[in-house]
């Protein structure tokens, strides 16, 4: 049984490869499209998360049989740096795993200086690994409302320039983008402490018509003008025509 697994259509956009460590978030993001994927299958999604049966023995199994020479994404359902049932114990021998066999790895979460707690495993991967983190509100209180439980922004955006100044290549992903001038404020806020290496832009899709009434035009030439001003335009990429929104 294969746990690294291909995406299915756009979503191959954020990574070729994804491996899903754990069943269940504790974000409460109210965009995020899981919860009623997991729960149509009779899954307690908010529960406490739990790693998945065996995970780590079926990865390595896996990884014995399998050779990944493309980026695997931990992960596109949960967060391996929410609040879990193992305090992320889990992610950090999947890490273990996936850097003793040389696999690219890119890590996507919210759970802020969580991660940090991995600093030493992701120095191991030299260039192998990218981290990044979403980065939705710059505002507290619009932060709370959207995604409860994950960390504040200030706790993100600590947490990417730390990764940086330690040698790792950083990422951050504005999807769903909600509120086009939050974003560009965060944008901003990136360039200026020379944070992120790789920016990934997506506007909200599919949530109670959040996304009608923005002017999405504008929004897009204002990153590629914050980005390319800052020499990164290469490093932007544009997913606006994904139909759901992902951590």
């Amino acid at each position: 049984m294969s746990v690294i697994y291909k995406p299915c259509g756009m979503a191959r956009e954020y990574s070729p490869y994804a491996l899903n460590l754990y069943i269940g978030c504790s974000h409460r993001c109210r965009y995020c499209y899981a919860p009623h994927t997991l729960q149509r299958r009779g899954v307690d999604y908010f529960g406490k998360p739990e790693p998945r049966k065996d995970i780590l023995k079926l990865l390595e199994k896996d990884l014995q049989k399998n050779v990944y020479k493309d980026q695997v994404l931990l992960s596109f359902v949960g967060d391996v740096y929410c609040d879990n049932a193992d305090d992320s114990v889990t992610t950090r021998e999947a890490l273990k795993l996936l850097n003793l066999y040389k696999v690219p790895v890119a890590v996507l979460s919210k759970g802020g200086k969580k991660m940090l707690r991995d600093l030493d495993i992701f120095k191991e991967f030299g260039d192998r690994i990218t981290v990044g983190t979403t980065l939705t509100f710059l505002d507290n209180k619009k932060s709370e409302v959207w995604e409860p439980f994950a960390s504040l922004p200030e706790d993100r955006l600590y947490t990417l320039k730390t990764l940086h100044e330690n040698g790792i290549k950083t990422f951050a992903s504005f999807e769903p983008t909600i509120e086009p001038e939050e974003s560009l404020k965060l944008i901003r806020r990136t360039l200026k402490d020379n944070s992120v290496d790789h920016y990934k832009i997506g506007k909200i899709n599919n949530y109670k018509n959040e996304d009608k009434w923005q002017d999405w035009g504008k929004y897009l030439q204002d990153c590629v003008d914050f980005v390319s001003s800052n020499w990164k335009t290469s490093l932007l990429q544009i997913l606006f025509k994904k139909t759901c929104s992902r951590y």
